[in-house]
Parts: C-alpha cells; structure tokens; sequence
C-alpha cells in the first residue's frame, strides 16, 4: 500500500521538478524563517554609509589677487627705474665718438690709417650737456641760422643734418625743433613709407634746409646722387636719447656701423678742411 502512494505521489509532481526526497523536504517542509533570511534582498547602502576610500591630498596655491598682481608691477617698475637711474646717461663729447672709431677700425686698419681718422677739435661743436632741447641746442650752435638759410639755393643739398637710429625718433625730433627751423623747409630722410626714388624726386625739385634721418638712409641717397653733402655746414648726432631698451643710437650695432660708413663718404674729409662742423646732442 506504502508503494502504490508513493507512486500515485511521484506521478503528480510538474516535470522538471526535483523529484528526488530531500528536494519534496526542502521545497515544503523547510523553515520560513530561514527562507525569509536567504531571500530577503540586502539593503543598498546609503551614501552616508558608504566606505570613503582616501585620496591623494594636493596643496592649492592661493590664487593671486588684482592688489598682489599690482604690488608686483609696482616692483617691475621699482626695478626698471633703478636700472635707468644707474644708467644715466653721461653727455657726448668729442673724445666717444673717436674712441668709438679707433675701436670699430682697429682690426681692419693700420696704425697709419688709424691716424688719419683722427678729427681735429675745432670740426666739433660744443656737445649738449643734458639741459636742451633740440631747438635751444640748435640755436646756441648756429646763432646765424636765418641768414644762412636765406642764402642757401642749391636743391639736392641741405645745410644741417641730424642723424638718429628710427624713423619714429626722426618725427619726434623734427616736431621737437619747430621754435628754430621758423620758415626752413625740413625733409624725413629715412625709409619708412618713403621710397628712396621719391626723395630723390623731391632733392631735384626744391631747395630743402634742413634733413632729419636714418644714417642707412642718408648713405644710399648719396650713392644715387641724390643729396651732395659738400655744401652742409653741420652734422649733428642724436648722441644721448636712449630707447626702451637703453641704447644709445651709437650702441646699436647695425647703426654705429652705417654711421661709420657714412662718415667715411665724405663727412670726414669735410671735417678736416673746416667747412663742416659736428654736433652731439
């Protein structure tokens, strides 16, 4: 009779279920609670719950306030104006601008010809001793400015040069001597936005007084034949303005050798016989 119920209880069970006795235990006859434990879902844990893992520490520089940032260009400033008081200029004299030479020719030239170089004192006029400006240099140079302009007539020549290192500088210094030039016809001697052929045009049609400019420039408007420098009476040098970097038109090599050619194109020679004199302002 036991064998005809467990057959009959075999039969009933769904395919694919455990029909083994242990699994019938099991499925029916466990215990409640401990199903509830081994289904029950875990909890998520919460974010104040959740394990911090460590991070690496960084140190934050502070960020740099507008009065920091300030403070630190006063500083620059503080640095530039010490560098430009111990840098004051000394005024130019006649004895630089030799040296100057026997320095730049001592490797190229002879004892001899270093000799020949040498310019007597009286082609040199009295230096600017930092208290001028350019129109009161001028005037205390050449005190017969007036009659002398009034006699000069001949065109592809100028009776006063003034050499500098830029073109900007050049305007600045033709805009600086408006009380001495009055009525004389001034001419920019220099490259930029100037074509060399256009100021040629202009030597050949009038008759110009005065000439600011670049040396570079002023040398090729000789070799075109542009400009005769026989009838200038004076050469001055823009010799003690410094630029932003504190340089000197003279020490600034490109310049200090267009400067030395130029000279060599006739300046001197007209220093030696006296017909030309030479300023340093």
């Amino acid at each position: 009779m036991a064998d005809d119920l467990g057959d009959e209880w075999w039969e009933n069970q769904p395919a694919g279920a455990d029909r083994s006795p242990e699994a019938s235990d099991d499925e029916g006859g466990g215990d409640p609670e401990m199903m509830q434990q081994e289904t029950a879902p875990v909890p998520a844990l919460s974010k104040k719950t959740e394990q911090v893992t460590p991070k690496e520490c960084f140190l934050i520089q502070p960020k740099e306030t507008k009065e920091d940032a300030t403070k630190t260009r006063r500083r620059r400033k503080k640095k530039i104006t010490d560098v430009l008081a111990k840098s004051e200029p000394k005024p130019g004299t006649p004895e630089d601008l030799q040296k100057l030479m026997k320095d730049y020719y001592s490797s190229s030239r002879s004892v001899i010809e270093l000799e020949e170089l040498n310019l007597p004192d009286s082609c040199f006029l009295k230096a600017n001793d930092l208290t001028h400006s350019l129109s009161s240099y001028l005037k205390e140079i050449c005190p017969k400015w007036v009659k002398l302009r009034k006699n000069h007539n001949e065109k592809k020549s100028i009776l006063m040069l003034i050499i500098c290192s830029s073109a900007v500088r050049a305007l600045e210094l033709i805009r600086s001597m408006t009380a001495f030039r009055g009525d004389s016809k001034v001419m920019k001697l220099f490259a930029k936005h100037i074509k060399v052929q256009e100021q040629v045009k202009l030597l050949e049609k009038r008759v110009v007084h005065l000439g600011v400019g670049t040396p570079g420039r002023i040398k090729e408007l000789i070799k075109q034949g542009g400009l005769n420098l026989n009838p200038l009476k004076f050469l001055v040098f823009d010799w003690n303005w410094r630029d932003q970097k504190l340089r000197r038109m003279m020490d600034i090599p490109e310049i200090r050798k267009e400067v030395f050619e130029l000279l060599e194109m006739g300046v001197l020679s007209l220093c030696k016989s006296e017909s030309l004199k030479l300023g340093l302002f």
